[in-house]
């Protein structure tokens, strides 16, 4: 397996295929670098360099205890993105590995980093707070705290078969594959790098870096996203980012990059090739 050891001894699992401009995926709670199939497949099919890799305790790499938070996150991107030596790189960041490309983009890019896409992204701050009245109460982040440690299997199961791909919604088929899969992902997890990562996404405060990014930056987002409310979210990065295009999808639930893919691959392309 491709894998890097970064300098507290985690071992991080990647993916790197093909030539060209590099595009790097951030992938989401509690998933792993699986989850960009459908825009690694289509953008190595264009002729770019597609890496992705699993969040230390996600997927492949290491579960490791500690280290659970969005600045060992970050490091952990830059470590893989110095292990390849990538240059004018596009960073591509769906919900919390949105928050992961941010602050990697603010805190390590210089020199690295051409474009940044956030998608059905966490920042600037999801949990209420009293500089931030409209997020979600923290009581919302404690109830899947409860939910994964009483059962994480079938927790994983609801989320999927529910809000995440908008499920639940009147006349909107569930598609079992895609459930099993989101299953499949969150279960080679460790749960307490899953539970602890409920607090990195919900209570870091992404503001300082969203103003500290000035590369072009393409925020999109669903806005029937049930997950990640579209009013505390990418409204609010779009106005802090120097140089954002905030694209907005009518009733496109959160796991819109999958449900959605054709669409958002193409409007992808359009940005990177822009």
């Amino acid at each position: 397996m491709n894998s890097i050891t970064t300098k507290d001894g985690t071992n991080i699992f990647y993916k790197d295929w093909g030539s060209g401009q590099p595009v790097v995926f951030h992938h989401g709670w509690p998933l792993s670098s699986d989850d960009w199939d459908a825009q690694m497949l289509f953008f190595l099919h264009h002729g770019y360099r597609v890496i992705a890799h699993d969040r230390r305790g996600h997927g492949r790499s290491s579960q490791v205890s500690g280290g659970h938070d969005m600045d060992h996150y970050a490091a952990d991107a830059a470590a893989v993105a110095e292990h390849l030596d990538l240059r004018d790189a596009i960073h591509v960041g769906h919900s919390t590995g949105g928050g992961e490309a941010t602050r990697y983009v603010a805190r390590h890019g210089a020199g690295r980093v051409a474009k940044l896409v956030l998608v059905g992204a966490v920042p600037p701050l999801m949990a209420q707070t009293a500089g931030n009245p409209g997020g979600l109460p923290v009581t919302v982040f404690d109830g899947l705290r409860e939910a994964l440690a009483a059962n994480r299997s079938q927790f994983y199961r609801d989320l999927s078969s529910g809000p995440f791909y908008g499920f639940n919604r009147p006349g909107v088929k569930v598609v079992q594959s895609v459930v099993d899969n989101w299953w499949r992902q969150g279960m080679m997890g460790g749960a307490n790098a899953h539970y602890l990562g409920i607090k990195a996404f919900s209570e870091t405060d992404f503001t300082e870096d969203l103003k500290a990014i000035d590369v072009p930056t393409l925020v999109m987002h669903g806005d029937d996203d049930q997950i990640v409310p579209i009013a505390d979210s990418a409204l609010l990065s779009a106005r802090l980012l120097k140089r954002a295009t905030l694209k907005v999808y009518k009733g496109y639930p959160h796991g819109m990059l999958t449900v959605h893919a054709d669409e958002l691959n193409r409007d992808l392309l359009a940005f990177f090739r822009s």
